[in-house]
């Protein structure tokens, strides 16, 4: 694997492990100005309705200037989420894959899916 490849996938970890931290700081190193604003907006109310997340890289892949990257997450939900009050249970678990595109070494733009359902599910927001 290039070491391009290789370079992306650290980044792509270290986001992950900024997310768990809560360090939305730290998007400035690894994102491109533009999609660190972005992100940051996304991120942020998460970060705030799941203040305990906690995100863990199941599998990576990385193939010219895209990395996917399969994650699991967990979190209480200890704020305000998707207009629903925070309920203090705990999603387990949950699993995400997101493809990353790089630019000059940093993440350019994102995509993702997320198990909502589950996370629904596990927080009482929806019938099992």
């Amino acid at each position: 694997m290039s070491g391009t490849a290789e370079h992306n996938k650290r980044v792509v970890s270290m986001l992950v492990e900024a997310i768990s931290r809560g360090d939305l700081a730290a998007f400035g190193e690894l994102y491109t100005a533009e999609a660190a604003a972005k992100a940051r907006q996304w991120v942020r109310p998460f970060l705030e309705s799941f203040p305990d997340v906690r995100m863990d890289v199941v599998h990576m892949v990385a193939d010219g200037d895209t990395v996917v990257a399969r994650l699991r997450c967990s979190g209480t939900h200890l704020g305000v989420w998707r207009g629903h009050a925070p309920t203090g249970r705990r999603f387990e678990r949950v699993d995400e894959v997101y493809f990353f595109t790089f630019l000059n070494g940093q993440v350019s733009d994102s995509w993702g899916i997320e198990d909502n359902l589950k996370r629904f599910r596990q927080l009482g927001l929806a019938l099992p």
